[in-house]
């Protein structure tokens, strides 16, 4: 639960600031808060990946192998279950609400659009994922902070309400969080773990990519990739 102890940190202090602090950050301190984040999400997703391979030239040809064929089978299928475009839709309708505002109803507006923004990504899936089966809580870390810098803003925005949002992230990223520790010990082979841990690795690394905008990546329909892997590594001994 490290991780998401961090996340409802990360909003509350967000919060906390965007209500007290009287000027927006400068825009350069915000591209130079963005560009530290996102070259330390390349170094905590590589470091993931290569840490959960091991063994001979064989065995580490083997696993990037199992990676590379759960990333490319977990697109697909996350393709036909049309992931992405279900999150888009709720992340569609949180960017109605924050480009025309109803003053009336600030409050409630605010606590969810930013439910929606802070849960529906699939960082939080990710992150929460990870999380639970070996204790990475990194991801989230890394979430904590870009939802931090969104709560700032949005709290002139929409007010104090959006500072409610913590308590359905931390229900929700909890929840994930237990599920995925209760599986943990099911998985008894080390190597289905690890399997899981290198490919979460290669989409921590692809969140980078997306925070540096280097490259537009539709994550959400690589999420089933983390349920592949271990499959893969199941089959194939």
């Amino acid at each position: 639960m490290t991780g998401t102890i961090l996340n409802a940190a990360g909003i509350l202090i967000g919060g906390i600031a965007g209500l007290t602090l009287t000027r927006q950050m400068p825009a350069k301190t915000q591209y130079t808060i963005k560009s530290l984040l996102g070259l330390f999400t390349v170094f905590i997703g590589l470091k993931m990946t290569f840490t959960s391979l091991g063994g001979g030239f064989g065995m580490v040809f083997k696993q990037l192998f199992i990676v590379v064929l759960s990333l490319t089978l977990g697109r697909l299928l996350g393709r036909w279950m049309r992931i992405q475009k279900g999150l888009g839709h709720l992340a569609q309708y949180a960017q109605k609400a924050i480009a025309t505002p109803n003053r009336d109803n600030r409050l409630s507006e605010g606590f969810l659009t930013c439910t929606i923004l802070f849960c529906v990504g699939p960082i939080a899936i990710l992150g929460s994922v990870q999380d639970g089966l070996d204790g990475q809580w990194q991801t989230l870390g890394i979430k904590a902070v870009m939802d931090g810098l969104a709560t700032m803003a949005f709290v002139s925005m929409f007010g104090w309400g959006v500072i409610l949002s913590v308590i359905p992230v931390v229900a929700y990223q909890g929840t994930l969080t237990l599920g995925a520790r209760w599986l943990a010990p099911h998985l008894e082979n080390p190597a289905l773990l690890e399997s899981v841990s290198a490919t979460g690795g290669m989409l921590v690394f692809c969140v980078a990519l997306i925070i540096l905008e280097v490259r537009r990546i539709e994550l959400g329909d690589y999420l089933p990739s983390l349920v592949v892997a271990p499959l893969i590594t199941w089959v194939w001994p």
